[in-house]
């Protein structure tokens, strides 16, 4: 069992930058490959980016490539997505999830991962 619990979020200009911190218990935080999912007003839940249990692997999604990065810290059972020249469109919340087994290389979908947090509103304004 994996609890996830996002914080980081808030109100930022565009051009902004902002650091999610997804903090999980339980000892076997390492085994799993970590996501950040984000979900605007009307619109689906699509991966952000997810990074490998071990580091080795990292996806982002087109839309976020050259501006975000996620990270992860298995001694402190945290992964991060630091955000970095914020958009408007980049207004949503921000969920983490972890996922054991095959990484997911294209990021995954939702329904593939094992664990997800209660997500973090975060909103850029202009």
């Amino acid at each position: 069992q994996v609890q996830l619990v996002e914080s980081g979020g808030g109100l930022v200009q565009a051009g902004g930058s902002l650091r999610l911190s997804c903090a999980a218990s339980g000892r076997t935080f390492s085994m799993y490959h970590m996501g950040w999912f984000r979900q605007a007003p009307g619109k689906e839940r699509d991966a952000v980016a997810a990074i490998s249990w071990n580091v080795g692997s990292r996806y982002y999604a087109s839309s976020v490539k050259g501006r975000f990065t996620i990270s992860r810290d298995n001694a402190k059972n945290t992964v991060y997505l630091q955000m970095n020249s914020l958009k408007l469109e980049d207004t949503a919340v921000y969920y983490c999830a972890a996922k054991f087994g095959a990484f997911p290389r294209d990021g995954g979908t939702w329904a593939q991962y094992d664990y997800w947090g209660q997500g973090t509103q975060v909103t850029v304004s202009s």
